[in-house]
């Protein structure tokens, strides 16, 4: 892959067909699920740098952030609005059940 071959050539055939392969392999033995849409809040707060004062605005006072977060509150329609247009987290996660931890 270093060597990044010309498409076409024999080298770039063989390394075309090993990502082919690859790609099969992780799709039916390592599969990509959606995250769960609290982690998925989590790591955009943990990525962004930002605080619970900073998700009031989205969701609510603190203590009803802390209770998404500690998932003993469901996002309601207007959060995951808010949440997808301020922070950018896909709605489809946002909408995703949550799982009880």
């Amino acid at each position: 892959m270093e060597s990044a071959p010309d498409p076409g050539t024999p080298e770039g055939d063989r390394l075309d067909i090993l990502a082919t392969l690859v790609q099969a392999y992780e799709a039916r033995h390592v599969p990509i699920t959606a995250p769960d849409p609290v982690e998925a809040i989590k790591f955009r707060m943990d990525q962004s740098g930002l605080s619970v004062k900073d998700l009031e605005p989205i969701i609510g006072k603190s203590n009803r952030v802390y209770e998404v977060l500690n998932r003993k509150r469901p996002l309601t329609l207007a959060m995951i609005r808010r949440l997808h247009k301020s922070l950018g987290i896909p709605a489809d996660v946002l909408i995703a059940e949550t799982v009880a931890r």
